[in-house]
């Protein structure tokens, strides 16, 4: 599809409606780090979808009142995130023409901790998007759920990039890929189930809370300097390439191999912070500490304890469910929690 296809239909009947959505945050595999205009990613990226950790939003639409948005997060009005949604959704009103038409009161709260290490915007602007999408439905006259999830997933890209994968379950792909059949950089698409091996259809994932403060360096100014960066463009050819064994590892069910990616991945998305002008380094000392601890405990066992890492210092612990999650978990219990602040982790799991 192109983008000329997601442009807002001619009839609406706007009322006043309110609507309620909810939408999990995920985890990137293979990594999108880099953009271009219009929220275009430099390379593709497949995710994993958590089961637990979301958003759940209720939206207010008052219909025929002067355009204005006001958020509140957990209780509390948050006047910054009510003009970055007003912003947004100025930029979004040719798909939604409707959409500068009345007033919202959108309340939100996440099931997981604030700076935890969880994507909260792509959950936060997924469930946007679905609410959005509800109205669209309403106002417009239904259209089938396949194109309002996939327009959702649109929408929801160009409030935050990694928000798109969050509308579907399981494996989902961002980015034109040869390797994944209707691939695309406006919107993602689930990988398909037939195609992936039942060890990887039931992952646990485990975030260690190294730092949950703020980020020394926002993710929105770490994709800009990927701009300069000397190794960017070789970086972004890497992850395109890297579809070619993820998609063998998915389909044959090598857990040493998608072990290796997967952190590979992790490490290359933290080397090209260090090496951008500037450089910055998001990971904390007890990030590399646990890093360290994971690689001498699979030596030692042999068990399928691995990370990944998202644009910070907190640590994604992954895991299946193959009959020795009980070890891994006694071990990430006695010798890992201690590298986390206030024993902070919060657990999820990937099953679908």
């Amino acid at each position: 599809m192109t983008t000329q296809e997601f442009l807002g239909k001619e009839n609406y009947t706007i009322t006043s409606q309110t609507v309620s959505e909810s939408c999990p945050s995920n985890i990137a595999l293979i990594k999108y780090w880099g953009k271009y205009a219009d929220q275009i990613p430099a390379n593709p990226s497949i995710s994993y979808t958590l089961n637990h950790c979301k958003t759940n939003t209720t939206m207010e639409f008052l219909a025929d009142e002067p355009f204005s948005v006001q958020t509140y997060l957990a209780g509390n009005e948050e006047v910054k995130f009510a003009e970055k949604i007003e912003k947004y959704f100025k930029n979004i009103e040719k798909y939604l023409p409707w959409i500068l038409k009345g007033k919202y009161i959108i309340t939100t709260e996440n099931t997981f901790p604030h700076s935890s290490g969880i994507a909260s915007s792509a959950s936060g602007f997924g469930a946007i998007a679905k609410c959005l999408m509800n109205l669209d439905g309403i106002f417009s006259g239904k259209v089938s759920e396949q194109e309002s999830l996939q327009k959702a997933s649109f929408l929801a890209r160009l409030g935050s990039g990694s928000a798109c994968r969050s509308l579907y379950n399981g494996l989902v792909v961002w980015g034109a890929s040869d390797e994944v059949s209707g691939s695309s950089d406006l919107f993602a698409v689930p990988y398909p189930n037939e195609e992936v091996h039942d060890i990887f259809k039931d992952f646990n994932d485990w975030v260690l809370l190294i730092h949950e403060g703020q980020k020394s360096v926002s993710s929105t100014v770490g994709h800009g300097l990927m701009k300069t960066n000397p190794y960017a463009e070789r970086r972004f050819q890497e992850a395109k390439e890297n579809f070619v064994p993820m998609k063998e590892i998915l389909k044959n069910g090598d857990l040493d191999s998608f072990i290796k990616l997967v952190e590979h991945e992790a490490l290359t998305l933290h080397a090209m912070m260090m090496m951008s002008d500037p450089a910055f380094i998001l990971m904390k000392v007890g990030t590399l500490e646990v890093i360290n601890k994971i690689w001498d405990f699979r030596r030692e066992t042999q068990l399928p304890l691995f990370f990944t890492l998202d644009a910070g210092a907190n640590v994604h612990l992954l895991f299946p469910n193959n009959g020795s999650e009980e070890k891994i978990k006694n071990f990430i219990e006695s010798e890992l929690l201690q590298h986390t602040q206030k024993n902070g982790v919060v657990k999820d799991i990937m099953k679908f």
